[in-house]
């Protein structure tokens, strides 16, 4: 159970794909213009990376290491067609949305490098769980990106209206520029919540900024070390 709980915790916070890592960065600038788009995207690729971890951990013991990375992307390629397909069929309306990104699934570097890092290491459980974590965790990333641009840009949040009728949209934020004044924007309240959690173990006046001299290093360099 503990390592269920880490997986997820892993994927939510410590290793955000959109906000620690940086990772998936085409379709989170690219798709997020509203929060539907952005939770969408980030729905479809929770359910891929949760069935290629699950497929490549199944096989990881019968895969040659010369056609390892081909292997995987074969995997991700089949389950990406088939979401893709029932996309189609059930959701024709976000499917028209988010158009050729759905396809490009298949070569999102946070698909492929769970299954390189993780999923290739690890059993079917934990793999799962942790496809569960990153998927949640992107999908939260797009969400958020999406939600701040529609706002701004149209005055709504999953098409409705939140806005009063004298709001002058700011159309840059459903514009790329906006993608980036926004991601920034997150990722700085994201790196300011965190800088204020690490604060809380210095004992003392708090941090001076001095991470070199920083009585707290040794024991956070050890608390790493142990969380790999």
């Amino acid at each position: 159970m503990k390592g269920i709980t880490e997986r997820l915790y892993n994927g939510i916070v410590k290793e955000n794909p959109t906000f620690v890592l940086m990772l998936g960065m085409c379709p989170t600038l690219a798709v997020t213009t509203s929060a539907k788009n952005g939770i969408g995207m980030g729905l479809a690729t929770m359910v891929v990376l949760v069935l290629s971890n699950f497929m490549i951990s199944l096989l990881r013991k019968i895969i040659p290491d010369a056609v390892r990375v081909p292997v995987y992307i074969t995997v991700i390629a089949s389950f990406v067609t088939v979401i893709e397909m029932v996309m189609h069929a059930y959701v024709k309306d976000l499917y028209d949305s988010l158009g050729i990104y759905i396809p490009l699934i298949v070569v999102n570097c946070i698909i492929l490098g769970r299954a390189e890092s993780y999923a290739n290491k690890n059993g079917p459980v934990l793999s799962i769980f942790d496809g569960i974590g990153i998927g949640i965790g992107f999908t939260i990333g797009l969400t958020l990106i999406g939600i701040v641009r529609e706002i701004l840009g149209n005055g709504t949040v999953f098409d409705l209206r939140i806005m009063p009728k004298s709001f002058e949209p700011v159309s840059i934020f459903i514009m790329a520029p906006g993608a980036f004044f926004v991601l920034a924007m997150l990722c700085a309240v994201q790196n300011k919540l965190k800088l204020k959690g690490a604060n809380r173990h210095v004992k003392g006046n708090g941090c001076d900024g001095d991470c070199a001299s920083c009585p707290m290093k040794e024991e956070h360099e050890k608390e790493v070390e142990n969380n790999g």
